[in-house]
């Protein structure tokens, strides 16, 4: 299989080429793509500027990208004027049309987004984010709402368009739930067609990264049915081996394949932990295959873990992450990514409720006994006084929480972000959501 290509590399050889053709108005669009995927964004915006310049071909096509450049850079402004400039060229260009329509739901103006939406709609019936996202722009009133056959037909059309055919599943079952059909919502997230009829019960913790799944982890280890598994790679290994190509796959699995991964998952948790009565399996990142994971264990038990906005967003800021986290290392893009995790977890929660229960940070560490008691009796085990000592077991740790977790519960870590508060209050994806 070939290495994939090295964008930096890429970079070189365009600027090489450059230096020898510098009117080279393709090459400079070209290496405006390159560092725009390197987060060089005044180089990619300078490269732009310059194909303008030598009078490239497509100039809606240059001034859209910008429009997503400058979106990006944070510079809203800048970005309407970019995809306004592009529809004075070409007032039908479609990429222009949704990514005004995106910065304007953004910028809260939702009627003038629904306009453009429609209108993309009018041009080309078959760009499916539109309608997707014409589903979510607001709350549907009636069940004749012509967008629920428009919706029912797009999922049809679109059988052999995975990815496509995911997002618009979704937003059925949303604007299904919208007219209360709640049994044709919940048959339109793909699970009843899916589920196996496994009765296992396995543990999964989840959650945004650094809001306590390490911590709620380490407590239930201390209980005496409970082992600890920590940040398992067996279900993304076997999702990876077995649903080939994932997550295509899903379009069209059935119950049996499920449930043969199902029974390979339990099979290698008994070989990793015999005699175990419970294990955790706690990888953050689960939250993404939670409808894959209930379709697969109808009876699992789902922890999720939230935390307060800043508290979170700020210890992701200072924990070293992996490089695979590419939001991690700037506040805004974190505070982003929280927001649409939440986004989704509420929809999983509205979907799987009786499978998840949430163990709120801030609660936990002040008044842990009425939170673990719940949660306990979540799980369907007893009381273990021994939970509120966990710090004394001898479990081993294999998160970047490896030593915070071995400390009693405190709360020094709630409100943590108003020792920083001057430096992150000019930024605004972390005040849109538990600001004062």
């Amino acid at each position: 299989m070939p290495a994939p290509p090295d964008p930096d590399s890429a970079i070189r050889q365009h600027e090489q080429l450059l230096a020898r053709e510098p009117d080279n108005a393709v090459a400079h669009f070209n290496l405006a793509l390159l560092y725009k995927g390197r987060m060089r964004y005044e180089d990619a915006v300078a490269s732009y500027q310059r194909a303008i310049e030598l009078g490239i071909d497509h100039l809606e096509e240059v001034y859209s990208n910008l429009g997503v450049l400058y979106s990006e850079m944070r510079q809203p402004e800048r970005a309407r004027a970019m995809y306004e400039k592009s529809l004075v060229l070409v007032p039908d260009y479609v990429p222009a049309l949704f990514n005004l329509a995106g910065l304007l739901e953004e910028q809260g103006e939702r009627e003038r987004a629904v306009e453009l939406f429609e209108r993309i709609l009018t041009l080309d019936p078959r760009y499916w984010d539109a309608l997707t996202r014409l589903a979510n722009a607001g709350r549907i009133r009636s069940a004749d709402d012509p967008l629920i056959p428009s919706l029912r037909a797009a999922v049809t059309a679109t059988a052999n368009e995975p990815a496509a055919r995911e997002g618009l599943l979704f937003a059925l079952g949303k604007v299904l739930d919208d007219v209360g059909d709640y049994g044709e919502a919940f048959d339109a997230q793909w699970l009843s067609q899916a589920e196996t009829a496994s009765t296992a019960s396995p543990i999964f913790i989840c959650g945004m990264y650094r809001s306590g799944s390490t911590l709620v982890e380490q407590v239930l280890s201390a209980h005496a049915s409970v082992q600890m598994g920590g940040e398992l790679d067996v279900l993304p290994w076997l999702l990876n081996e077995r649903l080939k190509p994932f997550p295509q796959r899903l379009a069209d699995v059935t119950p049996g394949e499920l449930s043969a991964v199902g029974d390979e998952y339990m099979s290698a948790l008994r070989r990793l932990f015999p005699g175990a009565a419970h294990v955790t399996d706690k990888r953050p990142d689960n939250v993404l295959h939670l409808g894959l994971i209930r379709a697969m264990f109808p009876a699992a038990r789902i922890v999720l873990t939230r935390r307060e906005l800043r508290d979170n967003c700020l210890s992701v800021y200072f924990q070293q992450l992996g490089s695979q986290l590419s939001y991690a290392t700037d506040l805004a893009d974190t505070a982003h990514y929280y927001r649409l995790q939440e986004r989704l977890l509420d929809r999983w929660h509205e979907l799987l409720a009786e499978n998840i229960f949430t163990v709120d940070y801030d609660e936990l560490v002040r008044d842990p006994e009425p939170v673990l008691r719940g949660l306990l009796e979540f799980l369907g085990l007893p009381w273990d006084e021994a939970c509120l000592e966990f710090q004394r077991a001898k479990s081993q740790v294999k998160t970047a929480s490896v030593w915070q977790v071995r400390e009693p519960l405190h709360t020094r870590s709630s409100g943590r972000w108003q020792n920083y508060r001057r430096y992150i209050e000019h930024i605004d994806a972390l005040k849109e959501q538990g600001g004062e």
